[in-house]
């Protein structure tokens, strides 16, 4: 609605993660290069987590696409609600028949994993929203964890989810799979540096040659949004719409208030630090 009234040439602030805008803040860039690093070295498994809306999902799709040159990659986007379900999604990826009995689908899993690491291609399983997983669905996967020859693990395991999966592995029952994570890497929430050179970064890369938000415009964004990625499109694209509406070339001051107004999670944000000071 507003491209051609800025000078974009797309919307710089959409909420569908595109990898081609990654902008590199250094939580994300460390849990990039944490679990490339565990699955060069074969470390088994890794556990990313992040609050809703920091960027797993970003994160997710750039390791789908560092991933699967050099491995053979299952990806879960989906949690399983049962082990039965797991394994055969796994199978499906690895294009076992997934119609065999659990017994067998499991072997043929090990089959296809064995295979794999012959072609110098191990098995990586990337779990994404891992923190739904039933107990005995994260059980399943601790065991697949123990498929090994003497030389290397045949399959490794990178986890992605919300707070609650560490709150979950914190749970005594799931001390053997805790015990078994290699290394374990967090999202965090923007700086304000991070959060003023990410707005502009993702207005330059779709074309606009002047700075479109001003410094106090970011940073009055960053607050009311705590620095997550997500909130943060939020108020931008609303800004951007309110501003375009008045004609305005760059995004006034109003149009930021009106946009925290319009959005109840940054409201209540900038209401609680307005409490607290």
């Amino acid at each position: 609605m507003y491209l051609a009234h800025f000078g974009l040439n797309a919307a710089p602030f959409s909420l569908t993660p595109d990898t081609r805008c990654f902008f590199g803040v250094r939580s994300h860039v460390d849990a990039i290069n944490t679990c490339m690093s565990a699955m060069e070295m074969g470390e088994g498994l890794v556990k990313v987590t992040g609050e809703v809306g920091t960027g797993k999902t970003m994160v997710c799709r750039l390791l789908v696409k560092a991933l699967t040159d050099a491995f053979t990659l299952v990806f879960l986007p989906n949690p399983a609600n049962t082990v039965a379900s797991l394994h055969r999604m796994i199978a499906d990826e690895l294009g076992v028949d997934g119609a065999l009995s659990q017994d067998k689908l499991l072997g043929a899993i090990q089959h296809a994993a064995i295979e794999s690491a012959r072609q110098e291609k191990p098995v990586v399983i990337l779990c994404d929203e891992a923190q739904t997983l039933p107990d005995d669905v994260l059980e399943a996967i601790r065991l697949l964890g123990n498929l090994e020859t003497e030389q290397q693990k045949l399959i490794q395991l990178i986890m992605l989810g919300q707070p609650e999966l560490d709150e979950r592995l914190s749970q005594h029952n799931m001390r053997q799979l805790l015990q078994r994570i290699s290394f374990s890497a967090r999202l965090a929430p923007l700086t304000f540096a991070e959060a003023s050179a990410y707005i502009d970064h993702r207005i330059r890369e779709q074309g606009a040659s002047t700075r479109l938000f001003s410094v106090w415009a970011k940073r009055r964004i960053w607050v009311a949004s705590h620095g997550i990625p997500r909130l943060m499109h939020q108020l931008c694209h609303k800004a951007l719409l309110l501003s375009f509406g008045k004609g305005q070339k760059k995004v006034s001051s109003r149009a930021v208030r009106l946009a925290i107004k319009d959005t109840p999670l940054a409201k209540q944000h900038t209401m609680l630090q307005a409490m607290w000071g």
